[in-house]
């Protein structure tokens, strides 16, 4: 028997297996991520059909929208946040949460289609069976949004099944590719490009479906030719309340500064003329209202600072404001509430709600229907057309914008958004305060130095606020003008002769019934932050 040497082995091997089509030779970077490529491609298709679909739907049907697959996904997991991980997702990212959330969901969803790409090279049943799972979830999320029906589910159904052919149809395209038939090297670079196109193309999908879906044509005209009407109790801002120290907030927050946090993926856009507010329940008679009926009701103007529960010690999810708007208590009067009612369920077109107690609503303060800020329409982002506004309780139990219905309930047969997420049923604001200036770490001239902030107790009001530096005396800042008591207060201090080296600056308030602000350090959940703000500094 003549054995043939290794070295004509390899030889043969290689003259049975022209470089030109090997597959490692053919596709930059190998085999191995053509699959993954290819779960890519299949998932970005099923994704920009779907919002496609979904976007068109909405506006055929001329109603307030079908579900997108990506935000129903996303309200989903909102929806199913423990209350520690909002803190932290708040306390992290800000504002921005959502922001955060739309690039974790990316990643997630192009890492678990990559995977499914993958697995259907081993095994093409198991790989279209975790998409068609992927599928159930966006379809879920989708039925579980506020008013949707089995019509809303179509769009991710088809999109799903489309992914699904395509994918099945890449694969088997590529296997053709790499059977060994002349021209293979040619056909894997078109595969390799026609992956790409459908990603992108897919990615145009989605950004295309959520412009079309955030349109609101209708909705932003109609905002712009709002005509407020003229309040029957107006608010002015004393000079003497707002201070012209550098860094100091200013006593009303900009409509575009002031902070933004719901759980709203996509802003709402609403038609004014198709807006109606409901009050149900435990009420002698069910009224239902529209734009021009609340329009037409004596307007009053009110200075109230809001504040969010998510706010740290120090936070900036605060801000003041004059609102404008109808008094809820006039509303709640008309529909006659019952002796035994102890609380309002307010809803929001998004389906997100707030129990709020009772007597804050019927009492003297001015928890309002709210239809401007600062002198203007609500901005779509803090809830145009109508959004509640109810000074001394957090937002979660009582900011509900873009509001539909206000149900008067019990808090015994009721729970807001939050409470069964283990947040606090009633949410009373708890006394603040805050250094707006100096900075923590600034370093500063050894001299008199001006510290600046500012201090809220919504509806006791603010009569003292006290300085501490390192472990010396509290000293009484100046307090500013206080137009209301349901409004924040900005406050100074003067320094005299800071030494040089490094100093701790603390700050507590006094509210208006006497108590001092804690210095417990306790976490926004599950009833707010407490504690004093201390921050540290440099004198040279």
């Amino acid at each position: 028997m003549v054995t043939r040497p290794l070295h004509d082995r390899r030889a043969v091997g290689a003259a049975a297996s022209p470089a030109g089509d090997d597959p490692r030779a053919a596709t930059p970077g190998g085999d191995r991520w053509w699959p993954a490529l290819a779960g890519i491609a299949a998932g970005a298709t099923t994704l920009g059909l779907a919002e496609l679909l979904a976007a068109a739907l909405s506006r055929t049907l001329g109603t307030s929208g079908t579900p997108s697959p990506l935000l129903a996904v996303g309200g989903a997991f909102v929806d199913r946040t423990p209350a520690w991980l909002k803190d932290w997702a708040v306390a992290t990212f800000g504002t921005a949460d959502k922001v955060a959330l739309g690039v974790g969901m990316g990643l997630v969803l192009l890492l678990a289609c990559a995977a499914v790409g993958v697995v259907a090279v081993r095994s093409r049943p198991t790989a279209l069976g975790l998409y068609g799972l992927l599928g159930l979830v966006g379809v879920a999320s989708v039925l579980s949004r506020p008013a949707s029906g089995p019509l809303d589910a179509v769009p991710t159904v088809v999109g799903v099944l489309v992914g699904m052919w395509l994918l099945g149809r890449l694969l088997d395209r590529r296997a053709g590719a790499g059977a060994g038939v002349p021209g293979t090297s040619a056909s894997r670079r078109a595969l390799l490009r026609a992956t790409g196109g459908l990603t992108v193309l897919g990615l145009l999908g989605v950004v295309a479906g959520q412009a079309l879906g955030a349109a609101g044509r209708a909705a932003q005209q109609a905002a712009r030719a709002v005509r407020l009407p003229t309040p029957v109790r107006t608010v002015t801002v004393p000079a003497a309340a707002g201070s012209d120290l550098a860094g100091h907030s200013a006593y009303l927050t900009p409509n575009e500064d002031f902070y933004r946090i719901d759980t709203a993926l996509r802003v709402p856009r609403v038609d004014p003329s198709t807006w109606r507010l409901r009050v149900t329940g435990l009420v002698e008679r069910e009224i239902e209202i529209g734009w021009e009926d609340l329009l037409a009701e004596p307007h009053v103007e009110a200075l109230v600072t809001l504040t969010c529960v998510s706010n740290q010690v120090g936070g900036d999810l605060v801000g003041n404001a004059r609102w404008q708007g109808w008094p809820v208590r006039e509303l709640l009067a008309r529909a006659g509430v019952l002796p035994e009612a102890d609380m309002v369920l307010s809803r929001s077109v998004d389906g997100w709600t707030a129990g709020t107690p009772i007597e804050v609503l019927t009492d003297d303060r001015d928890a309002l229907l709210a239809v401007a800020m600062n002198g203007e329409p609500l901005p779509a982002e803090h809830g145009f057309p109508v959004r509640m506004v109810v000074p001394g309780l957090y937002g979660y139990v009582s900011a509900t914008k873009w509001v539909t219905e206000l149900k008067v309930t019990r808090f015994d047969a009721d729970e807001g958004y939050w409470t069964p997420r283990g947040w606090s049923a009633r949410g009373p604001v708890k006394t603040a305060s805050r250094i707006d200036t100096p900075r923590s770490d600034d370093r500063l001239p050894a001299a008199d130095i001006v510290v600046g902030g500012v201090a809220w107790a919504q509806h006791r009001g603010v009569q003292a606020v006290e300085v501490q530096v390192d472990d010396g005396p509290w000293s009484r800042a100046e307090l500013l003008a206080e137009p209301s008591v349901d409004a924040w207060r900005l406050w100074r201090w003067t320094w005299d002769d800071a030494a040089p080296g490094s100093h701790t600056l603390r700050v507590r308030a006094t509210d208006g019934t006497g108590e001092v602000q804690t210095s417990q350090l306790a976490p926004p959940a599950p009833d707010g932050s407490s504690g004093w703000h201390t921050i540290s500094v440099q004198v040279t």
